[in-house]
């Protein structure tokens, strides 16, 4: 039986390549975005398969209306993907509070309207599945990433709880992490605070990195795809999955270093009770 995909940002980069990707399994996916253009290049390969649907994330108001719409005219929802997202370089002191809630509605808020949206039919049903496509750097973050990395940090402890909450009812909840993907995402998608030079010698380098690996990025987007329809057909979905080298490097070396640290100050830790 085909699935019912809602896809978010599927006109470019990795929502995208999910979309092909389920859409190469046989099934209906749902492609939002912005602006639908280029959702309406998967319309063009796959006909009828694909619903073309504009929506931004951070519209909260449009995001029930959407969600409804989708279960009227195809009966269900099985997989939703909150793939929309964009990358942002300031420090904390450089972002402005409209910057970081901007970054927020689209990396956190969003996704947790839809997320609460689909839920009631995902229950009804005792099945699906929501994938929160999160980042590297929604486990571990650097200097120039703080309001990129709050919205995602939010997002995989509200799904983290997710998906403890839902596995009785039958729903998986999968968290991707992917690392650098030669996407557009380091292009002309990403944005910057007004720069402030006593922080050059800390967010500088993200910067000069983030021009320099444009287009040179490790990351498969197609194969981060492909991954992640593995992992939600497999029995053990992880609830987080690293994906890609550079990721899977650093989140172990985080987590050993952490490790550490816990043991190093153990003592500290255990004698702060009654």
């Amino acid at each position: 039986m085909e699935k019912i995909w809602i896809v978010t940002g599927a006109a470019s980069g990795l929502g995208r390549e999910v979309a092909r990707a389920a859409l190469e399994e046989g099934d209906v996916v749902v492609a939002t975005d912005r602006d639908t253009a280029g959702a309406a290049v998967l319309a063009d390969a796959h006909g009828d398969a694909v619903d073309t649907v504009q929506l931004d994330v951070t519209d909260l108001g449009r995001v029930d209306e959407v969600v409804a719409d989708v279960v009227r005219r195809h009966g269900r929802i099985d997989v939703l993907v909150n793939a929309a997202g964009r990358g942002h370089i300031g420090a904390v002191e450089e972002t402005s509070d409209t910057e970081l809630r901007r970054l927020m509605e689209l990396h956190f808020f969003g996704p947790a309207a839809l997320t609460r949206a689909v839920l009631p039919h995902m229950r009804a049903q005792r099945s699906g599945a929501i994938v929160q496509i999160s980042s590297l750097a929604g486990q571990l973050s650097v200097p120039g990433m703080s309001a990129y990395s709050a919205g995602k940090f939010a997002l995989e402890g509200f799904s983290v709880a997710l998906a403890q909450e839902v596995a009785p009812l039958g729903i998986k909840v999968l968290i991707g992490q992917p690392g650098a993907m030669r996407t557009n995402f380091a292009g002309p998608a990403i944005s910057e605070s007004e720069r402030i030079a006593d922080y050059e010698a800390t967010v500088g380098g993200l910067r000069k990195h983030v021009a320099e690996v444009t287009g040179q990025q490790p990351g498969d987007p197609e194969r981060v795809a492909a991954a992640l329809l593995t992992a939600l057909a497999a029995e053990d979905t992880p609830v987080r999955l690293p994906l890609g080298n550079d990721a899977f490097d650093r989140l172990t070396a985080d987590a050993d270093r952490t490790q550490q640290d816990r043991v190093a100050w153990e003592e500290v830790s255990r004698g702060t009770d009654f």
